[in-house]
């Protein structure tokens, strides 16, 4: 972004989204003065605090900074999740300010760079973040932008030069079709985000839209409607993994390519869609040029991405994972993971929905996902950006759900109906707040395991 060096300040609408947090370190890395407002204080606004960047909580604008007043020389970034009634946004509309959506920046970046894409409803963040690292580790100078936290470099950036750019490219809000790609992938087209969508058949047609700006190479999850390079899970795809089996906690499998067949790579992550995240990521830096050889050493060393099945307590009688998914898709892949990992276990699922428009939407098949655990504990719906919907509550949600043990929480009694459980491996899962919770579960499951040692 060529005029960024008129800029020497740049200020964030709900700087502590994932999205939006991984630019302002970005902005950070390159000297500018940052600072930004989010609604409430999280892990990712305490580290963003510690790199120097001012945030406040309060819509209140004497809080802003008087050095982001300045309109000569300050650039506001907002986030579309943002309410229109925001007092500091609309200030700064008024007032003629510089003001992009975090997705424009993103595209003016990936216009003027080399750029690997990751799309799909599903898997993106897991498949972004496998990329970035066999780049990096393979010796490419990459910026990368994440939609998670990696767990081998603990932060949703890695900024290593500027010969390529990694993007995951976000379909809320059509934001994705703001990127410019030269090499990119699409994992799935599962319906989500009816809220803007209205329809699966617009998501759809938003990734066909998608895959038309894509310059060179498109790869594509065999069986969607979309043209390009397959890649798949036993079957005919172009890359596809073969001959899968675990060993000691570790996927071995084959990979076909076009090219080759690659042997007895590696794998930590569990579950399958992690193997095909994988798989996925492999292809699409071996398009780029990286050799094959380098890729297969190195893909083991990958340790994942915070709250994408991240094991908080792993022993021999108590498991507790901790994983992201907020869609019945992503919840379906999590038991499948859950149940290969740890069969025959007792399994306790403690969910948080993620809006009410989704909850509405997919009612009927999240009650039959959460139904295939043992137990299940239900917290009320993170609300994020929206208001609530008449009738659309924990409760409706629960009543659905074809299982004896079941029961609605909250929050702050989690820990206590927690601590009651029989259940071998306890998974909780959400996109919201629910994040905030976990270090104070661990706690407590680990003083548990202390005591009943002792």
């Amino acid at each position: 972004m060529r005029y960024l060096k008129n800029i020497a300040n740049i200020y964030f609408i709900g700087v502590g989204g994932i999205g939006m947090s991984a630019l302002a370190r970005y902005f950070v890395q390159l000297g500018k003065k940052v600072g930004g407002y989010d609604k409430t204080p999280s892990a990712i606004t305490r580290s963003l605090e510690s790199l120097g960047v001012a945030v406040h909580f309060t819509d209140v604008l004497e809080d802003i900074p008087m050095l982001f007043m300045n309109k000569e020389d300050t650039l506001v970034i907002y986030t579309p999740a943002i309410p229109d009634s925001h007092l500091g946004l609309n200030y700064f509309k008024n007032h003629d300010f510089d003001i992009l959506k975090r997705s424009e920046v993103l595209g003016a970046l990936t216009k003027e760079t080399f750029t690997l894409a990751v799309a799909g409803t599903h898997g993106k963040t897991t498949t972004t973040a496998i990329l970035a690292y066999l780049l990096k580790e393979s010796g490419v100078g990459v910026t990368a932008f994440l939609g998670g936290i990696s767990e081998n470099y603990h932060s949703n950036l890695v900024m290593e030069g500027t010969d390529v750019i990694v993007a995951e490219a976000d379909e809320f809000d059509r934001s994705f079709l703001q990127l410019y790609p030269d090499i990119a992938a699409i994992t799935s087209m599962d319906a989500d985000h009816l809220d803007i969508y209205e329809k699966a058949d617009a998501l759809e047609d938003s990734f066909h839209d998608f895959a038309s700006k894509v310059s060179t190479t498109l790869l594509v999850r065999g069986g969607l409607s979309l043209t390009g390079l397959t890649f798949g899970i036993e079957d005919e795809s172009d890359y596809s993994a073969q001959r899968i089996r675990v060993e000691n906690g570790t996927y071995v499998f084959d990979l076909k390519t076009p090219e080759e067949l690659l042997e007895d790579l590696e794998l930590t992550l569990p579950g399958r869609h992690n193997l095909t995240n994988a798989i996925t990521a492999f292809a699409m830096a071996r398009l780029f040029g990286v050799p094959s050889d380098t890729l297969a050493k190195i893909l083991p060393g990958f340790r994942g991405v915070q709250r994408r099945f991240s094991y908080k307590v792993k022993t021999k009688n108590l498991v507790y994972i901790d994983d992201y998914a907020h869609h019945p898709t992503e919840i379906n892949a999590l038991y499948q993971a859950v149940q290969e990992m740890h069969a025959g276990k007792k399994v306790l699922a403690i969910f948080q929905p993620h809006l009410y428009s989704r909850t509405r939407d997919f009612a009927a098949d999240f009650a039959k996902s959460l139904s295939q655990f043992d137990e299940v504990l239900l917290l009320d719906i993170y609300p994020a950006r929206e208001l609530p919907i008449s009738g659309v509550t924990s409760e409706w949600l629960m009543s659905m759900m074809e299982l004896e043990v079941k029961k609605r929480v909250d929050k702050n009694m989690l820990v206590e109906s927690v601590l009651k459980t029989d259940a071998e491996v306890i998974v909780t899962i959400g996109a919201g707040d629910i994040g905030e919770e976990v270090t104070k579960i661990t706690a407590a499951l680990e003083k548990k395991i202390r005591s009943t040692v002792v």
